[in-house]
């Protein structure tokens, strides 16, 4: 397996960083048609829809066992859920979540450090707040590179996703 080298895990975000990110997220991911969320698919075909030109959003799921394989490029930092949720402020005025069992990531067989991030978000006028588990990574240099995601909830949710990915110069 190629660029197992070059794993860079220290891409840290402080609290509003990370916030910011993953209310982008959500709203990358709710913005989706319906056919074409990355969320939804359980392929990668869609991984690369509507992606920032300043990093690359990998996709959550809605639980259980996902392989992905997807192509991306080599000089966007990742940032990916590995539990989350959202909810409408209307349903609560202040964040919620969900308690953690596990939660882990890792590059290559690399484990990957996780933040718990919170932020408030808006789709359109609908505020909302974002709560999870987040793993990011630096830019990969090209080469093949294989994240295994695995988190549990205390209320049985789960998540068991693999990602195969094809880093390819800019």
């Amino acid at each position: 397996m190629s660029g197992t080298g070059s794993v860079d895990s220290g891409w840290k975000l402080s609290g509003e960083e990370g916030g910011r990110l993953a209310g982008r997220w959500w709203q990358w991911a709710l913005s989706a048609p319906e056919g074409r969320s990355p969320v939804e698919d359980t392929t990668g075909e869609h991984a690369a829809w509507n992606q920032p030109d300043d990093l690359w959003f990998l996709a959550g799921t809605y639980g259980g066992r996902v392989v992905r394989r997807c192509s991306l490029p080599s000089d966007r930092p990742v940032f990916f859920p590995v539990l989350n949720m959202q909810h409408t402020r209307s349903y609560s005025r202040v964040p919620r979540s969900m308690p953690v069992a596990e939660a882990t990531a890792s590059l290559n067989g690399i484990s990957l450090p996780l933040q718990e991030f919170t932020a408030p978000f808006r789709t359109g006028l609908t505020q909302r707040y974002a709560w999870g588990i987040w793993g990011g990574v630096a830019p990969l240099i090209p080469g093949q590179y294989v994240l295994e995601i695995k988190a549990r909830a205390t209320n049985g949710f789960w998540v068991d996703t693999t990602y195969h990915l094809e880093s390819e110069a800019a």
